[in-house]
């Protein structure tokens, strides 16, 4: 059982602050039609994805819980983001389809990684630096319309969303590459074993 002082941390509080506005994001944008506050719950969003991980290496609060609840958390913000998005017509269906498919294939390649290694997927610079990307993506497309502002903030949206996607799949067949390497290498050591006995 993880000890209470790797669980009560400064950077898994932002986290599930972070998950706690996946609900209320929902509300305000699919509810009641709220594009300021749904703006400002998205803003907040991002900004905690970028400090929950740089306080958690200043405080030396790195923690199993941490590194597990952090991707899950992204994953279901960004999903919830783009399809109330896309319902809304903010955004093209084509990118949810793209994202959740990325998404699915991941889910099936961490079981496979699991499964094979015991561990989870060390999250790397790419991959949260599309992460970042989408979740500063999704503010700005929305903003787009809302504000007299609106084509420079779908330019910076569009730029961020683009970079994030291609980044996004580009992490996906890289984790892929990463289990794969990881399976083939234990069935070496797995033959090496046998012929050795």
């Amino acid at each position: 059982m993880a000890s209470p002082r790797k669980v009560l941390t400064v950077p898994n509080a932002l986290t599930a602050l972070r998950g706690a506005g996946i609900p209320l994001f929902l509300w305000l944008f699919l509810s009641r039609h709220n594009a300021g506050l749904s703006f400002l719950v998205l803003a907040l969003g991002a900004l905690t994805d970028y400090l929950d991980g740089k306080l958690a290496r200043w405080l030396d609060q790195e923690s199993a819980l941490g590194a597990a609840l952090d991707p899950a958390i992204d994953r279901a913000y960004i999903a919830a983001t783009v399809i109330s998005m896309a319902v809304r017509d903010f955004i093209p269906w084509w990118l949810v389809i793209v994202l959740l498919a990325r998404d699915l294939w991941m889910a099936a390649v961490i079981i496979f990684y699991k499964k094979i290694s015991g561990e989870i997927f060390v999250v790397t610079f790419l991959g949260k630096a599309a992460t970042f990307n989408l979740l500063y993506a999704f503010p700005l497309l929305l903003l787009q319309s809302s504000t007299g502002n609106g084509r420079i903030a779908k330019i910076l949206g569009w730029s961020f969303a683009l970079w994030g996607i291609g980044l996004y799949l580009y992490t996906a067949i890289d984790y892929t590459r990463i289990a794969v390497d990881n399976k083939r290498s234990k069935k070496r050591t797995l033959t090496r074993t046998k012929k050795g006995s």
